[in-house]
Formats: structure tokens, sequence, C-alpha cells
């Protein structure tokens, strides 16, 4: 499995979209994803990675492609 494949299964299943909607999520534009769902998705991708997000990416990760920029700082490439 990639990373793209990955990161767009950690949206969906967070969140209860398809892999294609997953691809232009934003925070709140996306029914489930509120605080709970934000931490969800959160932790499925700290357990996909095997990083663990500062506190700081956790509050700026609005997007799916604010993600993709986030997690390069975690060695992660999307």
């Amino acid at each position: 499995m990639t990373n793209l494949e990955k990161y767009s299964r950690a949206f969906a299943e967070s969140f209860g979209i398809s892999e294609g909607e997953a691809k232009t999520a934003k925070y709140q534009e996306v029914a489930n994803w509120d605080s709970v769902g934000h931490m969800t998705l959160m932790a499925a991708l700290e357990a996909a990675f095997d990083i663990m997000l500062d506190t700081e990416d956790i509050i700026d990760f609005g997007s799916f492609e604010k993600g993709k920029e986030i997690l390069k700082k975690y060695d992660v490439e999307i």
C-alpha cells in the first residue's frame, strides 16, 4: 500500500467518506470532521505512519492538502 493510499484510507475511515471524497476534504466541511473526528484522524495517521504529531501540527491540520504538507515535516511523502 502506498503512502497516498494509507493517507486517503485514514480520511475515509475516520469520516465515513470515500477515498475519492477524502481528496477534497476540509475541516468542518465534512459532516464527521468535528473535534472528535479530527482526533480520530490524527490517531489514524500516527498509527499508519508510526509518527507522533506535535500539538501545533494537529491544530494546523485543516485539510487533505494541508495535511500532506505537514506530514513532510515527519519525512512522510504523500
